[in-house]
């Protein structure tokens, strides 16, 4: 695979700490590490069964790590006609799993499952994390809803707990075939956390991002710092968002877009605040709009472009701050389960701090991707 190539940060003048701090990763053609998932599934009973899902190998664990598990019931085990109709409409997930945050989640690729995903990266600010919880999901015809409790946190946690609260979330939209040729999908959803010891809402990737070292310091590793590309707002204790997807598909072209705003704050004693006293409120925003041509017989072949922004108030001196992704490639899907894609990437920064490695930074390239599922 290859990796793209940095520009230089001007943020290199100075003394020789900030020149230190600010050098850049040398990163050139070569091959990433190869990921992979694996699944097990077991049906218990009619309508109830269990996933564990675990990252065999992954950028930031480059050992095994259990990514999920939960139990999933989509008929009552317990044979009462209230319970039966309530079922015939409702699915249940219970345990630790993946928010259903959003429809990008369905796309974006997940470590080494990334059949779904027809570009190499995801979402600069990338809202992903497993959770312990609850969630249930109601269809009716073209119509959804999904309510979820959960933990608010990637792991289980009974310590502080005048220092952390549950995090409650909403979706709603409907999916409908309007004929052959057209479908037509709309969601949206709303989540929101009062407060958190570690709130991962935007950093609970475990996989890591695709660009790899892409305007990291020269002493950065490829575990501790996974997140290359990507965005982390610092909402570490609490957060709103919310996100609208529309998607259409007429023939062979589609269109999918995120709108995103997110608004929340980082651990008291930080962001510039005193010790003892909470951070105010930052706001960020993140468009994207993707275009896919799917053609050939079984549209094996595609082609396409997205374009991705995210704006608004990381703290300190980075309070607007801008940056943009255009991807443009395609793929072939050379067997059902075999997938071979190229991309372009361009990704620049704007509006961060002089001081900041990413202050005027960017970085393009090619990269190619094989994927496989079994």
């Amino acid at each position: 695979m290859a990796v793209p190539a940095v520009a230089p940060s001007p943020g290199n003048a100075g003394s020789a700490a900030i020149a230190n701090r600010n050098r850049l990763m040398e990163v050139g053609n070569g091959f990433n590490n190869a990921t992979a998932n694996m699944y097990l599934h077991a049906q218990l009973a009619p309508g109830v069964r269990v996933q564990l899902t675990s990252y065999l190998s992954a950028r930031r664990h480059n050992e095994t790590w259990v990514k999920d598990g939960f139990l999933q019931i989509d008929e009552s085990p317990i044979d009462l006609p209230l319970f039966n109709d309530i079922m015939k409409y409702t699915t249940l997930k219970i345990g630790h799993f993946e928010i259903n945050y959003g429809d990008f989640h369905f796309r974006r690729t997940d470590n080494g499952q990334a059949l779904y995903n027809p570009f190499v990266g995801n979402l600069i600010l990338d809202a992903f994390t497993t959770e312990v919880g609850t969630e249930a999901i109601v269809q009716k015809g073209d119509l959804f809803g999904v309510i979820a409790l959960t933990n608010g946190e990637i792991r289980g946690n009974i310590q502080r707990p005048n220092s952390r609260e549950p995090a409650l979330m909403f979706k709603a939209g409907f999916d409908r075939q309007m004929s052959e040729d057209l479908r037509v999908r709309l969601s949206g959803s709303y989540r929101t956390q009062k407060g958190a010891i570690n709130n991962t809402f935007y950093t609970g990737d475990r996989a890591g991002s695709r660009y790899y070292y892409v305007l990291e310091n020269y002493v950065a590793t490829e575990t501790a710092n996974a997140s290359s590309g990507m965005i982390n707002p610092g909402f570490s204790d609490a957060v709103t968002a919310y996100m609208i997807n529309p998607f259409v598909k007429f023939r062979g072209l589609e269109f999918f877009g995120v709108y995103e705003n997110a608004s929340g704050r980082g651990q008291e004693g930080t962001g510039g605040a005193p010790a003892g006293v909470a951070p105010p409120e930052r706001d960020v925003t993140q468009l994207m709009a993707e275009l896919v041509y799917r053609f050939l017989p079984g549209e094996r072949l595609f082609v396409g472009g997205r374009w991705n922004t995210v704006t608004g108030n990381l703290g300190g001196a980075n309070s607007d701050i801008e940056v943009t992704r255009s991807n443009f490639g395609g793929g072939w899907w050379i067997t059902p389960s075999l997938l071979l894609k190229a991309e372009y990437v361009n990704q620049t920064y704007d509006g961060f701090s002089s001081t900041d490695i990413r202050n005027g930074g960017r970085f393009k390239g090619f990269v190619l991707e094989a994927v496989t599922a079994f």
